[in-house]
């Protein structure tokens, strides 16, 4: 069947303006046009699948007939053939070497350190204080992944040039993905800053790396891990700013997010605040206590889903049925989780933040790829427990001493998802 186009294309540059000036707003609204629309990124035509079920062949059931998409081409010689961009056989070996990094253990291990690391930043908070709350969720972010990366001191100023140049190698990135490819070679500030971002980023990273071939220690981190398995320096680089990138980004936004939320919602944080004071009572979170943290896990649900990453693209090996479309070999392929977390059709009044949505009728009755903050199939985010660990345990954390309020609307800056801009929070002490 023909494929319908998506209104607002430009000449020449297809819908590049829309995405750009209106972003999820746009993309959002596609499904009414189509099961899959068709968008022209430039000269590059793109399928953009709304249906859930469609969804979930591109990721999971259909999976192996596609590989990372144009958009992540974008971003290879900057972030080289990590676990993000790379594909095929290398991927899965990659995958395999990485796991154990993840396993339930492991993220038990990491959760005192997420846990020790939220105490530290809320101690420093001041009563009556204004903070700027995403600036707090990136610093803490940064550090808890940080810490599971490299536990030598070397390692730690590693992380702090990394607090100060991955999210300008995010937004900027973004932007070129998005963007023909001679706008990255022009001599613009924004590009400037990304290319001096990375630099700074490789420069360190490899100095932690040449450290440890030195010594030649388990330090018991990530790193530690990836090195004791043979990988390169070069591949070691590639896979430990994957971790960084992706380790941050997803879980800084939806800290920020879930605090501003349960501070604009009364209710919502009264029940928060009963919830934590009944299961904790008084003393530090552990992960053992998540099973029975179901308030904080339904708040957790709505943020991933009201605030996740905008689209992601892939491309197809050979030819592929979508519904009733036909796909040729080399099509590009995107995917929306915002679209799909804020369709009507699976969740009824989309804008409004509500976690008791989740219940678990709720869940049981979504269809297949309705839901999907952390991807799906072997390309699903390998620290998707890691991350919801972290933004369970520091949102008690936070919640067992202070009520954040908001002192203005939020403001939205949109890049890569919806990055909270200016999240202006007033510090009231509990007790």
């Amino acid at each position: 069947m023909p494929v319908p186009v998506a209104p607002h294309r430009w000449p020449l540059l297809g819908h590049t303006p829309a995405m750009l000036s209106q972003r999820a707003k746009f993309t959002d609204a596609l499904h009414e046009h189509g099961e899959v629309v068709r968008l022209d990124l430039g000269p590059l035509h793109a399928y953009f699948v709304t249906d859930p079920s469609l969804t979930y062949e591109v990721l999971v059931s259909q999976g192996s007939k596609f590989r990372k998409g144009a958009m992540f081409d974008k971003f290879q010689p900057y972030l080289g053939t990590g676990l993000l961009l790379s594909n095929g056989d290398h991927h899965l070996r990659q995958r395999r070497l990485m796991q154990p990094a993840f396993h339930r253990e492991r993220i038990e291990n990491y959760a005192s350190t997420m846990a020790r690391a939220a105490a530290a930043l809320v101690a420093r908070w001041q009563p009556g204080e204004i903070r700027v709350i995403e600036n707090d969720m990136q610093e803490l972010a940064v550090t808890i992944v940080g810490e599971a990366l490299f536990s030598t001191e070397i390692g730690k100023r590693a992380v702090e040039e990394v607090r100060r140049s991955i999210f300008t190698v995010i937004q900027q990135g973004m932007i070129r993905a998005l963007s023909p490819s001679f706008v990255e070679k022009l001599p613009i500030p924004g590009n400037r800053e990304f290319d001096a971002a990375i630099a700074r980023m490789k420069a360190v990273v490899l100095e932690v790396i040449e450290s440890w071939r030195a010594d030649g220690t388990d330090h018991g981190d990530v790193l530690s891990m990836l090195l004791l398995a043979g990988m390169t320096d070069e591949q070691t680089y590639d896979e430990v700013l994957t971790l960084l990138t992706a380790g941050i980004e997803t879980t800084a936004i939806a800290l920020a997010w879930a605090l501003y939320e349960v501070g604009n919602n009364p209710e919502i944080e009264n029940r928060l605040h009963a919830e934590i004071d009944s299961v904790l009572g008084g003393r530090p979170v552990t992960a053992a206590d998540i099973a029975s943290l179901t308030c904080t896990e339904q708040i957790v649900q709505e943020t991933l889903r009201m605030y996740p990453i905008w689209f992601v693209m892939r491309r197809t090996l050979v030819d592929v049925q979508l519904g009733d479309v036909q796909l040729p070999a080399g099509a590009e392929v995107i995917v929306s989780p915002h679209a799909l977390h804020h369709d009507p059709r699976y969740f009824p009044a989309p804008d409004r933040f509500d976690p008791d949505r989740w219940t678990p009728d709720f869940v049981s009755g979504l269809p297949r790829g309705a839901f999907i903050p952390f991807g799906g199939g072997n390309r699903q985010c390998l620290g998707n427990t890691f991350a919801h660990t972290e933004i369970v345990i520091t949102l008690a954390t936070v919640a067992q001493q202070w009520r954040l309020a908001p002192t203005r609307p939020a403001r939205v800056k949109f890049t890569s998802a919806p990055y909270p801009n200016g999240l202006l929070m007033k510090a009231v002490p509990r007790n």
